[in-house]
């Protein structure tokens, strides 16, 4: 596997995009030992990993994200961490795992020391390409769990929000995070951009609102429109575009952001 992996390096048009198929099939293959752990039962993919996986989001991402919708009192993080290093290290790969228990949203960094140097796309023996998990121990109520079966290097049996929640998730980032994350508004720009893409989970998006807002002067879920305009104004378009660089498949997309773009989306349906 070590070899099929240099070899779809090589194959990439650059070194950027290298290391972004690089991190991604280490991605396919984390979730294909968390199947055979039986960590899809429990958890939940979401986030804009779960977008590229499930629903082949024409962007890279970096992270793997989950909610514990179920069965939380039964979850073993640290055994489903083990199982995946076991997975790893059958497929010749040796990964150091840093783990953090100590908060709500358990989270784990699964380094890859050497790699990117064998790759050829490192000339620092010491640099580690990274992966990190993150699983939320108490997400709002509301989601609605969907399964499916995708094929990316292999073939994995996912549990997911539904595209409702996932949308709902996204506008709960973009309202609610201290800082203008680039690809938020990717993400957004792709959802509100496809007229078949349903409207938002409202159940779930007022749940996880009130859970960030608690004691704070609520925001009516039904007004999400007008909440994502709201934030139009502060928001830096030449930083979101730069950081979207080294995560898009096609750089013609960067001209797209602007605020006159997210307001006509916003604007389409009443």
């Amino acid at each position: 596997m070590r070899e099929h992996l240099s070899q779809l390096c090589a194959l990439a048009p650059t070194s950027v995009h290298a290391r972004n198929a690089a991190r991604e099939y280490l991605q396919a293959l984390i979730l294909a030992g968390m199947q055979k752990s039986g960590a899809m039962i429990p958890l939940a993919f979401h986030g804009g990993t779960a977008l590229r996986f499930l629903y082949t989001l024409p962007r890279y991402s970096e992270d793997l994200d989950f909610a514990l919708e179920r069965d939380a009192a039964n979850f073993d993080f640290e055994r489903m961490l083990k199982l995946v290093k076991r997975e790893l290290e059958r497929f010749g790969f040796s990964p150091q795992i840093k783990m953090n228990t100590s908060r709500t949203v358990l989270s784990a960094f699964i380094q890859f020391p050497g790699l990117l140097h064998e790759l050829n796309l490192s000339s620092h023996l010491g640099e580690k390409l990274a992966i990190k998990i993150e699983i939320d121990t108490n997400p709002p109520a509301g989601a609605v769990l969907e399964t499916t079966i995708v094929r990316s290097h292999f073939t994995l049996h996912l549990q997911h929000h539904d595209r409702a929640s996932l949308l709902a998730g996204k506008l709960h980032a973009i309202l609610t995070r201290s800082y203008c994350k680039g690809r938020d508004w990717y993400d957004l720009l792709w959802y509100l951009s496809d007229p078949n893409w349903p409207e938002p989970n409202l159940e779930m998006l007022a749940n996880a609102l009130r859970q960030k807002t608690s004691g704070s002067v609520e925001r009516p879920a039904a007004d999400w429109r007008a909440h994502v305009l709201a934030h139009i104004g502060s928001v830096d378009f030449d930083q979101v575009r730069a950081e979207l660089a080294p995560f898009i498949e096609d750089d013609r997309e960067l001209q797209l952001f602007s605020g006159e773009t997210f307001e006509k989306l916003l604007s389409v349906r009443e």
